[in-house]
């Protein structure tokens, strides 16, 4: 008799035996999600690399930014309020060590704020030199000439 196993059950036995890897399997081909022979729980990290877990991000973060923005596109008026809360926010950011996020968020608010007040100034500037020359052009045109 030989020394081959019997084949599985439905099997040809004329047909040869699949074909097996002669190399290991490196760890590089493994399943990320198989660890030690235990499958890891779905929603849970394939690697335990020692990565923190991300901070929250703070409450008024996104808050800013919508202000920032808005206060550059739609409603100039929203702008200084977006610079002013954004200022407090990155602060208070900073102040964590670590325990709130979202200081990209409250930065780019804070500055669409700072862009949006100075363009409000600028507009302000320009509609006050108007008025000045439209008050200097009807005192001059009053003068007879």
């Amino acid at each position: 008799m030989s020394d081959t196993p019997p084949p599985p059950f439905g099997a040809d036995p004329n047909q040869p035996p699949p074909p097996t890897n002669p190399y290991p399997q490196s760890p590089y081909q493994q399943n990320p999600y198989q660890q030690g022979g235990q499958q890891v729980p779905y929603g849970s990290p394939p690697y335990s690399a020692g990565y923190a877990p991300v901070a929250p991000d703070h409450p008024q973060a996104n808050t800013v930014l919508v202000l920032g923005i808005l206060g550059l596109v739609v409603c100039g008026i929203l702008a200084p309020f977006a610079w002013v809360m954004g200022n407090r926010v990155v602060r208070e950011i900073d102040a964590s060590s670590g325990q709130l996020g979202g200081r990209s968020n409250a930065n780019a608010g804070r500055i669409c704020g700072m862009i949006g007040t100075i363009l409000i100034g600028v507009g302000l500037l320009f509609v006050v030199g108007l008025i000045v020359v439209a008050v200097i052009g009807t005192a001059t045109s009053g003068s007879g000439y």
